[in-house]
């Protein structure tokens, strides 16, 4: 099953590449001049909280405008599923989408895209045709599927393959939701593929890195760690006073002034665990039913991956635990809106069962707003616990119903724990990330022709 890989990637790329890596290695500059960015399955102009649009849309789209602020332009390949989209969008100053056609537009589901990637890939793979060799220095893959068109793009042109999973198959069936579909074996041996065949593997934390050696046997020195960043322009606290500040935001969303205020943000799936939100404040009301008059759970996203099968069911299972009152359902919304929701909360709930990071919780964070988190994936990173928020063992509704309970009956808790939720964000700015990532590629490129320098002495 992996030796198709190993074969591959002993094939000795065209004499041109050696020569575009020599240049710009040996001419002084270590960083690529242009990258393909690959995103098959969903695009950097789609609205995460919705469909297969969620935190590795905003990853790539804050990276990308990172990265070319360095001067290094990105373009994005990313799959048409609109007859309207047109062939390039500038997303930013030297932030290129590239939309390509790839089956039918509408009607697939991610889960068809596999047989997709013929046809992805040469659609890569025409574009760069059309320009002159040497027009890509390095492939940046995100998710498995796009992994795969990297692999064969990178080997083509004789290029580094830097791939970032943002999830993995064998980490999220190891944790499923009851009732959830696990991911299928089609994917693993996808992923294997892909982590065989990359130079570089960029990983959220030392955990997901560990993860990657431990089920996918990556080895050390492919493993580099970059924590995504959150554009902290957008979701800052508020200038005015904390208390001050989040009576207006309520009161522009239509909100109650002295509400306790529990925002769910994300898409809506068995994944990311909403359910456990509202079983815990069913919990929670049964044991403080006073508490009802003043508690607001909005739920701000939509139906995503398995959760599509069943749309309405959130608001069917907040009626069936008599909650419906309290809990109030909205559509996903755009950054600028997002923070206000985030500023307006009391806390920020994350019950899910997977997370290779959680860009929502750094987020909310970055808005003064402290978490409540499952203790899993990159969370404890992106939450310190008793400091920031709280994290959470395991999934049990009358666990998560007590570590909610004080921060809805605690101001003073509150507020300390949402200004050292500030704090704490402020130091993961985007610009970290994208020069982090910046001397991976850097890495990357002087691993490269120096692999290529080896293959031509042992070719004599």
């Amino acid at each position: 099953m992996q030796h198709p890989v190993r074969s591959v990637r002993r094939a000795q790329p065209a004499t041109p590449a050696r020569g575009r890596l020599q240049s710009l290695v040996q001419g002084g500059r270590r960083r690529p001049r242009r990258i393909a960015m690959l995103s098959v399955h969903t695009s950097p102009l789609h609205q995460p909280g919705t469909g297969d649009a969620g935190g590795m849309n905003v990853y790539i789209v804050e990276l990308a405008k990172r990265l070319a602020e360095l001067n290094i332009e990105v373009e994005v390949f990313t799959r048409a599923i609109c007859s309207d989209d047109a062939p390039t969008v500038e997303l930013a100053p030297g932030v290129l989408v590239r939309h390509v056609t790839a089956g039918p537009y509408e009607g697939l589901l991610k889960e068809d895209l596999p047989a997709q990637l013929c046809a992805f890939t040469h659609g890569v793979l025409r574009t760069e045709a059309g320009h002159r060799p040497g027009h890509y220095d390095l492939v940046h893959s995100h998710y498995w599927l796009s992994g795969q068109v990297g692999w064969l793009a990178a080997q083509r042109w004789g290029v580094p393959l830097v791939h970032t999973m943002h999830t993995m198959a064998k980490v999220k069936n190891a944790a499923l939701a009851e009732g959830d579909t696990p991911e299928p074996p089609a994917r693993v041996i996808g992923e294997t593929q892909v982590v065989e065949a990359a130079d570089r593997l960029i990983a959220n934390t030392t955990e997901e890195a560990a993860e990657l050696a431990r089920f996918y046997a990556a080895r050390p020195d492919q493993l580099a760690v970059v924590h995504p960043g959150v554009n902290l322009d957008v979701f800052r606290p508020a200038a005015a006073g904390t208390a001050e500040a989040r009576r207006a935001a309520r009161a522009r969303l239509g909100l109650p002034a002295d509400a306790a205020v529990l925002l769910f943000a994300g898409r809506i799936q068995p994944l990311k665990a909403p359910d456990v939100l509202l079983r815990a404040v069913a919990v929670l009301l049964e044991r403080r039913p006073e508490l009802r008059e003043r508690l607001v759970v909005p739920v701000v996203g939509g139906p995503s991956g398995t959760g599509l099968a069943r749309p309405e069911s959130l608001h069917k299972l907040a009626a069936q635990l008599g909650i419906g009152d309290v809990v109030r359902f909205h559509p996903p919304v755009g950054q600028a809106l997002l923070a206000e929701w985030y500023r307006a909360a009391t806390a920020l709930v994350m019950p899910s069962y997977s997370e290779s990071f959680g860009l929502v919780a750094l987020e909310a964070q970055a808005c003064g707003t402290p978490v409540v988190a499952a203790a899993v994936g990159g969370l404890p990173v992106a939450v310190r616990d008793g400091e920031t928020g709280t994290l959470v063992d395991g999934h049990d509704p009358v666990a998560w119903s007590h570590a909610l309970e004080p921060y809805v009956t605690d101001p003073e808790l509150v507020a300390r724990r949402g200004a050292a939720a500030a704090r704490h964000a402020a130091g993961f700015g985007w610009d970290t990330a994208a020069a982090t990532t910046a001397e991976v590629y850097a890495g990357s490129l002087v691993r490269s022709l120096g692999r290529l320098a080896g293959a031509r002495q042992r070719r004599g």
